[in-house]
């Protein structure tokens, strides 16, 4: 396989919230995540899209949330991507133990691979890891935030699919996307997109026969992106799982990068998106997230748009300590 059609890692994961406003206070000011861009969902410009990250939202941090408020608790199952990891410093894991349990969030201890892994829920709950890793990952802190730079989240390590059948999905991730077995861990098996401590290189398959069916809702995974380096990989990428006989979709301009999306065999909805042009392209570096940014065919309809939703402010403290339960 050509280098260029190798997956690179995690581009982003986005998922679904309940409340805008919690879901800001939980990522930006419990976890320390930056948030990186206010803008609307393509499909419902009356929903917010936002997305979080590191200082300058590097590919492989980004972790998006679409927040519909009244809609039903979802449930993790086969056909979703049913946890996230992020990557901290081994030596930091104490430390968001003890945060953790100060902002009344309940954690779970335990050891992956040789790692140590802290499980814990969003207040939607939405199932997330902290896993300790012994070496520095290329990303950029965000100085502002409340956590410090040694010991805030490095963005994703890894992200984990249930399976009941491992046989087609272990297929496309190994012979069609390039992704190399890494190793067996009872029922876990784990494969690698790229070298080193890149932000997002693992991508773990649990097989469950018997697991019960996953339900989309708040609390759940909508959907998960790999990166690409360049336009011209992504269009080799849409020709290639053609021709694996995979629908997938045309290019989707996102503004801030570009998409092609498929159903993996398990169900799990793909994305493969370009690492540019990047979130700087409509405010400067240093004042990211902080205006609502439209896409250009919604510009018109501002004032509707804004009448419609509710302000956000990312810069005060998480109003309450948050009870999550994993």
């Amino acid at each position: 396989m050509q280098d260029t059609l190798k997956i690179k890692g995690i581009h982003h994961i986005t998922a679904i919230a309940g409340s805008a406003a919690g879901n800001l206070a939980f990522y930006t000011q419990v976890l320390g995540l930056r948030l990186v861009k206010k803008t609307v969902n393509f499909d419902d410009p009356y929903t917010y899209h936002l997305y979080y990250g590191d200082a300058a939202g590097t590919p492989g941090t980004i972790l998006t949330f679409f927040p519909w408020e009244h809609l039903p608790q979802g449930r993790p199952g086969p056909g979703m991507v049913t946890a996230m990891a992020f990557a901290i410093a081994k030596e930091a894991v104490d430390f968001w133990l003890n945060r953790l349990r100060d902002y009344k969030v309940e954690v779970q201890r335990s050891e992956r691979f040789g790692e140590p892994v802290v499980r814990l829920n969003d207040p939607d709950g939405l199932g997330l890891e902290l896993i300790g890793i012994p070496g520095p990952v290329a990303t950029s802190a965000w100085e502002s935030g409340p956590v410090p730079a040694a010991e805030a989240i490095k963005g994703f390590h890894s992200a984990t699919q249930v399976v009941r059948n491992i046989d087609h999905t272990q297929a496309l991730l190994a012979e069609t996307m390039g992704m190399r077995p890494e190793g067996v861990e009872g029922k876990r098996h784990r494969f690698r997109m790229s070298q080193g401590l890149s932000p997002g290189g693992l991508y773990d398959l649990v097989v469950d026969a018997g697991a019960a069916g996953g339900l989309q809702g708040a609390g759940s995974v909508h959907h998960i992106a790999f990166r690409t380096p360049s336009d011209a990989a992504q269009a080799a990428w849409q020709s290639l799982l053609r021709q694996k006989g995979l629908h997938v979709t045309p290019i989707r301009d996102r503004a801030y990068f570009r998409s092609i999306y498929f159903h993996e065999p398990g169900g799990v909805l793909f994305e493969i998106a370009t690492e540019a042009p990047g979130f700087a392209i409509d405010e400067r570096p240093e004042h990211l997230g902080r205006a609502l940014k439209l896409p250009p065919q919604y510009e018109l309809m501002r004032g509707e748009i804004e009448r419609h939703l509710k302000p956000l402010d990312a810069s005060g403290p998480a109003d309450r300590p948050m009870a999550v339960h994993p």
